[in-house]
């Protein structure tokens, strides 16, 4: 069964950057495609980039187009967000998906504060 873990999370001043993982566990998941959410205190859960399986097709949220870019290792069994220009409402926890077929698994999330 595979587990997400994410890492990376913190605290940074608008303008600044941090790198997320996402590091799975139990097998490999090259079969997966797979997801950074995050989620806004209050709020509901947005997408915030996807990317296939061979890492060929991605996909962003509007808000963050330009600024973050989501990658992957299939070798390392890890995701990748790297966020740019962060803005204070980037603050969010963020979390990791994967999916496969029915099959849908969701790390712990790591918390992300933009403030100056």
């Amino acid at each position: 069964q595979v587990q997400l873990v994410e890492s990376g999370g913190g605290l940074v001043q608008p303008g600044g950057s941090l790198r997320l993982s996402c590091a799975a566990s139990g097998r490999t998941f090259s079969r997966f495609v797979m997801s950074w959410y995050r989620q806004i205190p209050g709020k509901e859960r947005e997408l915030v980039a996807d990317i296939s399986s061979a890492g060929g097709k991605t996909t962003y949220g509007d808000s963050v187009k330009g600024r973050f870019t989501i990658s992957r290792d299939n070798v390392k069994n890890t995701v990748y967000l790297q966020m740019n220009s962060l803005k204070t409402e980037d603050t969010a926890v963020y979390t990791c998906n994967a999916r496969f077929s029915t099959l849908q698994i969701w790390g712990q999330g790591t918390q992300v504060t933009v403030s100056s």
